[in-house]
């Protein structure tokens, strides 16, 4: 089995800290849980995490480990991403640039020790057994799930259409540009008047995927299941199930269940789950210096060295109709902004048109999240309820973020 470790670092990966663990997280094609399972041939059982993050529970994750995790178990470091073409191997311990990943656990560890943010997998490798160095990347910052996304999904869609049995695309109602090719699962649907263009890296659509007519779709691009490209361009990025894409999107995320369903830019962003944009919602993913774009984090605003970077929305994040987003923004999880241009950093379950925010009301916000999901039949349950009421008094208590 695999326990997941979020490590000192990946408990700051804010906004997306506040409500998930890193283990949920998409980065590249799936999410970090997927990857390492696919990896490892073996089941995810458990996460260590924040301990706020106890009672998190979403569709097949698993919940927080509680106890001691026994020998035998596969422990990995969350911020490592693993090439989904890595060679399965008999050895004991894994490593990614030589930095270790996962550890196959030769004698128990505590749940105390995992508890510790400063718990490093190098702590219990063990006395025998042998080390492989897998081809792959680590996420050192929050902004890495951006700057390394075009390099894994390159890896990652024509390995998964292998696995997932997906054929190539022969559709003469579309138009397929460039020979990196364009795979497709069964009950997948393409409308008339759409263009493939993979000129600079292959497409991948799962099953109950929809593109509509008069769509760009651009590789390296993954569209999750039962997603739908509603019309624009769409080029170089990650959409996870059951979101909704409509408009200019480019080089982003999106965690899963997620709406862009207008007309607006969005560039070099991550969505978490649950996240809602209204029309004509923009954000900026290049400064008008062409410099490297600077992003506020718990430990201060940090120069992330990379050109381009847009906005990273929390979890349950909503913007309102026409709203402007400022190049290198963070959206905590659960804020519900409009009108006026946020500041470089928007404070969880914030409200208002304007800094300074009010705070969203934590059953307004129970509520209001549980009929976005009910929209798409899931069922909020009186546990997660609870676990969305503490989460609220948490991130309401947090003093790292800027005032509202």
């Amino acid at each position: 089995m695999i326990i997941f470790y979020d490590d000192a670092r990946a408990r700051r990966f804010e906004p997306f800290a506040t409500t998930r663990p890193l283990a949920e997280m998409r980065m590249g094609a799936l999410l970090q849980r997927e990857r390492w399972q696919e990896v490892l041939h073996a089941a995810p059982r458990g996460f260590v995490s924040s301990p706020h993050l106890e009672g998190f529970t979403e569709f097949d994750a698993p919940p927080a480990h509680v106890g001691d995790v026994p020998a035998g178990t596969w422990l990995v470091n969350t911020r490592a991403v693993p090439m989904l073409e890595a060679v399965r191997s008999t050895a004991t311990v894994l490593a990614i640039d030589h930095k270790v990943a996962a550890v196959k656990l030769a004698a128990a560890v505590s749940r105390e020790q995992l508890q510790d943010a400063l718990f490093a997998l190098e702590d219990v490798l063990p006395s025998t057994g042998s080390m492989a160095n897998i081809p792959g990347v680590w996420l050192d910052n929050v902004w890495d799930l951006v700057a390394h996304l075009q390099s894994v999904l390159q890896a990652d869609i024509p390995t998964l259409a292998l696995q997932t049995e997906a054929v190539p695309l022969a559709n003469s109602l579309a138009t397929i540009l460039g020979s990196h090719g364009v795979f497709v699962e069964a009950d997948a649907t393409i409308e008339p008047q759409v263009v493939f263009d993979t000129t600079l890296g292959p497409v991948l659509l799962r099953r109950g995927a929809v593109v509509q007519a008069f769509s760009r779709v651009a590789g390296p691009c993954y569209v999750g299941r039962e997603a739908s490209v509603l019309g624009g361009r769409v080029a170089g990025c990650a959409i996870g199930d059951v979101c909704r894409v409509h408009g200019e999107l480019s080089a982003s995320i999106l965690v899963g269940h997620s709406n862009k369903g207008h007309e607006g830019f969005v560039g070099h962003s991550v969505l978490g789950r649950w996240v809602n944009l209204g029309a004509g919602t923009t954000t900026s993913n290049l400064k008008n210096t062409y410099g490297s774009v600077s992003l506020w984090t718990p430990d201060g605003v940090q120069d992330t060295k990379l050109q381009f970077l847009g906005t990273l929305f929390g979890d349950h994040a909503k913007t309102g109709i026409g709203l402007r987003l400022t190049t290198g923004c963070v959206v905590g999880a659960g804020a519900n902004v409009f009108d006026a241009m946020p500041p470089k950093a928007v404070a969880p379950f914030s409200w208002g048109g304007a800094a300074p925010y009010g705070r969203f009301a934590e059953e307004k916000f129970v509520d209001t999240a549980e009929r976005m999901m009910a929209r798409r039949q899931i069922v909020m349950s009186a546990s997660a309820r609870g676990w969305w009421r503490r989460v609220h008094a948490v991130a309401s208590a947090d003093t790292r973020w800027p005032r509202r």
